[in-house]
């Protein structure tokens, strides 16, 4: 008989440096509103589109193979050495589908998950050992390569993909595979044995979960063991692969960024479990160094096509950001688990909080086309669309190296767990969003209260929360609602039962509302959301002289399509439009646009180089400036995370897009 699944994404129940705990997934529903259109795509769409791709690209297959099945005598391995990874984050992705979807719409989905376990399980070896590259003729290179093949990052998708099946749905098929594996590395490396760590960091934050479902010591020592030893030259010295410094040491981050962002977010599940200072000195002095430096105006991550790393402080080119997918996504797990730490203010926790919505919408949602099959792998905040050949970064169904599609798909099915945690004190309410809650307060027995939010929110800042306590509900608890960081002061109004609660309401905290609940209350709580201009840091040189533009918790953009007849303005391209950053543009709801959008219109200008640059790259500095050749155009901004969905504008701007806008002169 199955046990009954705990089902939370990440579990801090019992970590002693964590006083907050993520709601198990099928606790929250969202009905309606922004995240039900893409979970439902996800449902019916994502996850059986990557699996007939599984299986096309051979990724299923290669297991077939190494099981040595009759079906596919001889054959050989197909794709990249890592591809079992995305087998496993599928997996994973169909886990959290299946502990939200109903039953019979999910029925064919189980059936494969099912199907796709047993192959993994006859897979692996007698030793426990389970990488399908290296079946058969390869059995002996085993762990001779760890800085290039990735057998650990492969091991670490297989165990998350394991704890989240018998969290969703009690199954322990998969579990009882990667235990073995988790086993057997235990047996090859540690103290005391081989030394070796990954080049891509992605086993220890498996490990830890590992360790949290099944309160095996070895699995946190291990994990604690790989961070330690990062950064003392087992892997070259190289900053690519993080191992020019230990973690301790660093200033600020450096190399690859995916691994970076792994490797911190396994660092912050160590500390939960270790309350280790120096840990958190460090992790908390990377973040800030992070926020301050390094981090794209969308959340993105990674400055660098070479190496798809981070760069210096301030480096962040638009055009040619890598910013990948992947980035962000480890960019949110690491919020996710500095939030939920002891001795954090309401203040520092919003913070958290802040970068976790804000990659959300503007890092990692772009990712994903809005028809649920098509893909970004890397993200940048401009495009020049098809000048000179240059640009066209367009949607693709799929990748040779498919780690953002999958890692995409397993993200945005787990995103319920992101949107409450629980304390001691009460309900924290982090993300906004339609749908109900069915929530455990620490020390109960059973659902203790039942939340239900209302909201068009991104589109509209007002949220209202009805809350049913359970009748056994006894004494005062606090609900804590977060006041995003992109507010401003006084565009906030917080009524409990239609009277206004009495509180200091500042952006960038939480605000708490501590009673003994009644059944039938309700909490209006009202988020101004008028556009507003951004700037950078003078030393982003690339953003000099411009602003990008935003409204609640989305970025926008302009996208060619959207600006009408150009020929008025011959050879003028997209990056040649400029705004009056002193005027806010007009909030315009597009119900037919993309999806359903809210768009923002503003007058701007269309300033062109003057003639005299005519097949110039330098001159001299005129004495008196050039004369204006501005001409006036309404402009029309979307939302980044919708950019690159539709047919292209009339040549030759094609699919232009510009984050970042030329003030007018």
């Amino acid at each position: 008989m199955k046990e009954k699944p705990p089902a939370a994404l990440v579990d801090f129940c019992n970590s002693p440096a964590a006083n907050m705990h993520q709601l198990p997934l099928p606790a929250v529903r969202l009905k309606g509103g922004f995240w039900l259109g893409w979970l439902e795509r996800i449902q019916q769409v994502t996850l059986p589109a990557q699996y007939r791709l599984l299986e096309e690209t051979g990724r299923l297959e290669n297991f077939r193979r190494a099981a040595g099945s009759p079906t596919f005598p001889g054959g050989s391995f197909q794709g990249y050495y890592f591809n079992d990874s995305d087998v496993y984050k599928w997996l994973e992705a169909a886990a959290w589908g299946l502990a939200l979807a109903d039953p019979a719409p999910a029925k064919e989905l189980a059936g494969q998950v099912r199907q796709v376990v047993k192959w993994i399980a006859a897979a692996q070896s007698s030793d426990g050992y389970l990488d399908t590259y290296y079946a058969g003729t390869r059995a002996g290179q085993r762990w001779s390569n760890l800085r290039d093949m990735h057998e650990m990052y492969c091991a670490g998708h297989l165990i998350q993909a394991a704890v989240a099946l018998q969290r969703s749905t009690g199954s322990r098929a998969l579990m009882r595979v990667a235990t073995r594996f988790a086993d057997h590395i235990h047996q090859v490396f540690g103290p005391g044995k081989r030394a070796g760590i990954c080049g891509h960091p992605e086993i220890e934050v498996a490990l830890v979960e590992l360790y949290r479902q099944t309160r095996r010591r070895t699995y946190l020592e291990l994990a604690q063991h790989f961070i330690d030893q990062r950064g003392h030259g087992l892997l070259g010295g190289r900053a690519y692969y993080l191992d020019r410094l230990p973690l301790r040491d660093l200033e600020r981050l450096e190399g690859h960024a995916v691994r970076a962002m792994y490797l911190c977010a396994a660092a912050a599940d160590v500390y939960a479990e270790t309350r280790e200072p120096a840990l958190r000195q460090a992790l908390e002095r990377l973040w800030q160094a992070m926020i301050a430096t390094q981090v794209y105006v969308n959340g993105g991550l990674g400055a660098r096509h070479e190496g798809e790393a981070f760069g210096a402080a301030y480096e962040l080119p638009n055009e040619r950001s890598y910013a990948e997918s992947c980035a962000a996504i480890g960019g949110v797990m690491w919020a996710n688990r500095m939030l939920v730490w002891q001795d954090h203010s309401p203040a520092a926790r919003a913070g958290y909080a802040d970068a976790l919505e804000w990659m959300l919408y503007n890092a990692v949602l772009p990712g994903m086309g809005l028809d649920g099959q098509s893909y970004f792998y890397t993200n940048p905040l401009a495009d020049a669309g098809g000048y000179d050949g240059a640009g066209w970064h367009r949607r693709q169904p799929w990748y040779d190296c498919a780690c953002c599609p999958t890692n995409l798909v397993r993200f945005l099915a787990s995103l319920p767990a992101y949107f409450y945690s629980t304390s001691a004190e009460g309900l924290w309410v982090h993300l906004y969003g339609q749908g109900e809650a069915e929530v455990n307060l620490p020390g109960g027995l059973g659902p203790s209260m039942k939340v239900r939010q209302e909201t068009r929110y991104p589109w509209d800042g007002r949220v209202r929360l009805e809350v049913q306590p359970a009748e056994d509900l006894v004494g005062p608890y606090s609900i804590f609602l977060r006041l995003p960081g992109w507010l401003r002061a006084g565009d906030i109004r917080l009524d409990l039962n239609g009277r206004a609660w009495e509180a200091d309401l500042q952006p960038g905290t939480y605000v708490e509302l501590r009673r003994t609940w009644q059944p039938g209350d309700v909490v209006d709580l009202e988020l101004g959301m008028p556009p507003y201009w951004l700037e950078s840091h003078p030393y982003a040189v690339e953003n000099s002289g411009r602003v990008a533009l935003g409204r609640g918790p989305l970025l926008y953009c302009l996208e060619a399509v959207d600006q009408g007849d150009w020929s008025a303005w011959p050879g003028a391209r997209l990056q040649d439009v400029a705004v009056n950053a002193a005027v806010l543009p007009a909030v315009q709801d597009a119900p037919g646009l993309l999806g359903g959008v809210t768009t923002l219109r503003m007058p701007g200008t269309v300033e062109p180089p003057h003639p005299a640059w005519q097949g110039r790259l330098y001159r001299h500095v005129p004495a008196g400036a050039d004369p204006d050749r501005s001409s006036l155009i309404t402009l029309t901004a979307i939302p980044y995370y919708a950019w690159a969905n539709r047919a292209p504008a009339a040549a030759p701007h094609h699919w232009a897009m510009q984050v970042w806008l030329k003030k007018e002169r």
